[in-house]
């Protein structure tokens, strides 16, 4: 279960506030009054029923923020709100999270595409395409602090433009999640052959995570 919407500019979104402690304090009480129908569209298996109201209430914080209702890593659930480190936009996600309720049994909450545990049992389907992460295959090339990536799938080729470039940083996002992918990821390409000398996403995970200091587990 996982779902994407931005808001488009033709669509008539209500009024923000530029001050992103207020939007954020706005938000969260309008939340608490929306999450039992929300909670309960989810029990059902279907989001569709609050996507709206949703969209809605996130282009209250920002209409360019981006939103996704995902199954928790803890939590039942887990709402992640995001501005694909869009630096116009941290402000907002910054407030946003810090003035998130503590996370519980069923709800939890993300202010980046947070990295899945094994990416490599992923499966996207794009139409009649599937699309295995287990099967991508990564050149690294460490650069200091940062990292040039050059990403091949065979499926790829199957794929337009616009699909393949999503399918090229889709599995860096789920492998190290939005925020360190943004932090760590210099140059990103397709590779329409498979380069030598490739590693898989779980070696970039630790590739990366050992580069930023981070602990991987």
């Amino acid at each position: 279960m996982k779902w994407f919407r931005r808001r488009k500019a033709e669509d008539v979104a209500p009024a923000h506030l530029p001050n992103a402690e207020e939007a954020a304090h706005r938000f969260w009480e309008r939340w608490f009054e929306l999450v039992p129908v929300v909670s309960a569209a989810l029990g059902d298996g279907e989001p569709h029923r609050v996507e709206g109201e949703l969209a809605d209430l996130v282009a209250t914080l920002h209409p360019d923020l981006v939103f996704s209702l995902e199954q928790g890593h803890l939590a039942m659930y887990a709402l992640v709100v995001t501005g694909q480190e869009d630096p116009r936009l941290r402000p907002y996600t910054d407030a946003w999270i810090k003035a998130a309720p503590p996370p519980d049994m069923v709800w939890e909450f993300h202010d980046s595409v947070p990295p899945v545990p094994d990416p490599t049992e992923v499966v996207v389907n794009l139409g009649e395409v599937r699309v295995r992460l287990g099967d991508y295959r990564v050149v690294a090339q460490v650069d200091g602090d940062v990292v040039d990536v050059a990403v091949y799938h065979p499926a790829l080729a199957e794929l337009s433009e616009q699909q393949r470039r999503t399918m090229t940083f889709l599995p860096l996002d789920v492998t190290l999640g939005e925020r360190l992918a943004g932090e760590r990821l210099r140059r990103v390409e397709t590779a329409e052959l498979e380069p030598a000398g490739t590693i898989s996403l779980l070696e970039l995970r630790s590739l990366v995570r050992t580069l930023a200091g981070v602990s991987d587990v």
